[in-house]
Order: C-alpha cells, then sequence, then structure tokens
C-alpha cells in the first residue's frame, strides 16, 4: 500500500498505531546509522539513499511491516532472519514485535558498509 504522504512524520502519523512505534524505531536506527543519506519519501514509503539511489526503505503493508534491505543483506544475516519471511531484498514483519531491532542495526551495518565501499 503506497502512502500520499509527503514526509515521513505523516508517513508515521498515518500508518496503524500498533506498528508505529516499531517504524519508529526503524526510522530512528537509519538515522543513526547513515547519517550520510537524505531521508525522503519515494514509492509511498520511508527511503534513505541519494537522489535517485534508494539504498534502504521501510514500508508499513496490509498485513506486514516491510524492510528493504537488499538481496546481499538478507543473504549475509540468513541465520538470524530463519523464520521470517523474506524475498530478494525484502524482509517481511507479519507482527511488529517480530522485528528484532539487534538484526536490523546489524542490517542497516551491512547496508552502510556497502554503501560506503561504492563511494
Amino acid at each position: 500500500m503506497q502512502s500520499k504522504a509527503k514526509t515521513v512524520e505523516a508517513y508515521l502519523a498515518d500508518v496503524p498505531a500498533e506498528r508505529r512505534a516499531a517504524l519508529t524505531r526503524l526510522r530512528d536506527l537509519c538515522r543513526e546509522l547513515l547519517p550520510d543519506l537524505e531521508e525522503t519519501m519515494a514509492y509511498g514509503m520511508p527511503t534513505y539513499g541519494r537522489g535517485a539511489d534508494v539504498v534502504t526503505a521501510f514500508a508499513s503493508q496490509k498485513n506486514y511491516i516491510a524492510f528493504y534491505a537488499g538481496q546481499v543483506a538478507i543473504q549475509h544475516h540468513a541465520e538470524a532472519l530463519k523464520g521470517i519471511d523474506c524475498g530478494k531484498g525484502c524482509i517481511r514483519y507479519g507482527r511488529p514485535e517480530a522485528l528484532d531491532f539487534a538484526v536490523a542495526r546489524s542490517i542497516l551495518q551491512d547496508v552502510a558498509a556497502r554503501h560506503e565501499a561504492k563511494r
């Protein structure tokens, strides 16, 4: 579900209350670990990147929280993500409490390191 929100603050205000705390915490991690990336709304969700180059994103979908970390980061954390629904580049958390923030931190550190290596 794509949001029409113009800002991340407006996006978070619109998400279901039971997901807001988890998404806010994920946002805080993105801002902490990816300080050189721009936080924008693109594709109807909060994204972090430079211009059209989106490095990571997250979204409140109809039945889950989606965390777009990329295929490499998901492969690197396959053991920690056992039992979590993952696609090629997306991690899907059916319940907000399933989102392990220590794992999310490690994934974002991986994303940051790969982004830095590209520069």
